[in-house]
């Protein structure tokens, strides 16, 4: 029997949709997920008896956009805050990220620049 889209889901159900999302990369465990609760408080799960943890469909969005934001882009914990905080939507789709490869990728051309300047100052 399949579960509701809409039930919440356990940790356990959460990395699954995670590794899933990443093509089966198993990068991410319940105790990274119960850490970002602590880093980021919009997560916010409910806790019933027996201390299991139940998200919503929100809190598993947020998760997603910790996970892509951290793991994928390779930003900090403070940057993927101050990208979260903003007023700009985050979408994990290829056409809204790309805002944030170009970045990454900028910053690795500007390196390569400089490093190629230096071997022409040294010849």
């Amino acid at each position: 029997m399949n579960k509701d889209l809409n039930a919440y889901k356990t940790i356990g159900e959460v990395v699954k949709i995670l590794e899933i999302e990443s093509n089966g990369k198993k990068n991410i465990k319940t105790h990274t997920i119960r850490f970002w609760e602590k880093e980021f408080k919009e997560i916010k799960p409910k806790i019933l008896i027996g201390k299991r943890r139940y998200y919503d469909n929100k809190s598993i969005e947020l998760i997603k956009k910790v996970h892509f934001l951290l793991k994928d882009q390779g930003m900090t914990i403070k940057g993927a805050k101050k990208i979260l905080n903003s007023k700009l939507p985050l979408k994990l789709d290829e056409t809204s990220n790309n805002s944030i490869k170009a970045y990454k990728i900028k910053n690795k051309l500007v390196k390569i620049s400089n490093i190629l300047k230096s071997f022409k100052t040294n010849d």
